[in-house]
């Protein structure tokens, strides 16, 4: 064989072996192409903004665990003060990825939640594992639950305060959805407001809302410092939603899809060591809760990722939905109807004014196509088909399949 015709066949296999992603490749043909570099992340090194919650874990335990380095990239997580500023340094290429709210993402690709970019959602971080705390002195007349807290609001008349954590995201979406299925209606019979996950507690503490919704360890400190109590689990308002995602820009995706794809492995394999077992979450959430991280006390975070809950009034229990990473895979694949399915709240809520292309927006956004070249890599199995079904807490059945009726069937909206 001529030198040139072995040239010929090389290129010619590496083309094809990039065009069938890993999904497709013999693990030789992969050998092959991997020598060549052709699979080689672009970017060697990438920062990964976070904010101190407990489901930033996977991504810091990729860095912290040395999982990165297995596929040739090395992660410096960056902690973040805000979503707003981790949305920034987004759209300007300070950060390369997130560990961002899902609503967030797809609130910047529509240009409603601040500068229009688009994005790109390589995985979902996690499921379930948020809560809706309300404050003492609330509990203490009654509303410890919605309906507790509905009745309240009917008889005792005057201006309530809730805080979410980013306009778009996921915090306002669950808190909105569980107060409109108890009758009451954000928009008009309460004033909400926007403050950072690790700011919650001191905000409550000196009477600046009466209720919140925020990712864990927040709603547990809450109990713990004897403020709050807990109304509600999100797993509650929809078992196993969609919750955190790996995010970054379209762009850069574009530009870097090698790499785009190894950090999304590295995390997926970071998702599945964490869900191992309970050695492995305790490091975790001995990890996590350091300075550099979260910045709390361990027992605020490894009793709630194990399911054991408290509500702050002498109720425990244990809740199998609790907060999963993995979950033999199921957690991570990003589904083209959870991604919809924000899109119809942003719309119920009047952030769109317009029916929006749900199905058009999805595709664009979550990146199957570099989620499954990822899974392959990790080993994760992945789901049959790019959409699920759910019945949420109202007794409402969520599928994707008419999400324009969807968004407009409901008694209480915008």
């Amino acid at each position: 064989m001529t030198d040139l015709l072995k040239t010929s066949l090389n290129r010619r296999t590496v083309l094809q072996a990039a065009t069938v992603g890993a999904a497709g490749v013999s693990p030789a043909l992969r050998a092959l192409v991997h020598a060549q570099g052709s699979d080689a992340p672009e970017k060697k090194e990438v920062k990964i903004g976070f904010i101190p919650l407990t489901d930033c874990a996977s991504v810091v335990m990729a860095s912290v665990l040395g999982i990165d380095k297995k596929y040739g990239v090395t992660i410096t997580p960056t902690k973040e003060a805000s979503w707003a500023g981790v949305r920034d340094k987004l759209v300007n290429g300070e950060l390369d990825f997130a560990h961002v709210l899902y609503g967030l993402v797809y609130g910047v690709h529509l240009g409603v939640s601040g500068p229009k970019k688009d994005m790109a959602v390589l995985m979902n971080l996690n499921h379930n594992g948020q809560a809706i705390t309300l404050s003492k002195k609330l509990a203490d007349k009654g509303a410890v639950n919605g309906a507790g807290l509905s009745k309240l609001m009917a008889s005792e008349k005057r201006e309530y305060t809730f805080a979410q954590t980013f306009p778009t995201g996921t915090h306002a979406m669950w808190l909105y959805y569980w107060l409109a299925a108890h009758g009451i209606d954000p928009m008009k019979d309460a004033k909400v407001i926007t403050v950072p996950p690790p700011q919650m507690v001191a905000n409550m503490r000196v009477g600046n809302m009466d209720g919140f919704c925020v990712g864990e360890p927040w709603n547990q400190r809450a109990i713990m410092d004897g403020i709050g109590v807990t109304a509600s689990t999100t797993q509650a308002i929809w078992q196993d939603h969609p919750e955190k995602v790996l995010g970054t820009t379209s762009e850069f995706v574009q530009k870097y899809p090698n790499t785009a794809r190894a950090v999304t492995a590295a995390i997926l394999e970071a998702s599945r060591w964490i869900d191992e077992g309970l050695a492995n979450k305790n490091k975790m959430a001995e990890t996590i809760a350091g300075k550099a991280y979260v910045n709390t006390s361990v027992d605020a975070i490894n009793q709630r990722i194990l399911g054991r809950y408290q509500d702050g009034m002498g109720k425990s229990w244990d809740d199998p939905h609790h907060m999963k990473f993995y979950n033999d895979g199921a957690v991570n694949f990003p589904y083209l109807s959870d991604g919809m399915w924000f899109l119809t709240q942003h719309k119920r809520w009047g952030l769109l004014k317009d029916h929006p292309d749900y199905a058009g927006v999805a595709k664009a956004i979550n990146r199957t196509d570099v989620y499954k070249q990822a899974a392959a890599a990790s080993k994760t199995p992945l789901p049959k088909s790019d959409m699920r079904s759910h019945k949420l807490i109202d007794g409402v059945v969520w599928d994707g399949k008419d999400p324009k009726k969807y968004a407009d069937g409901f008694k209480i909206k915008a």
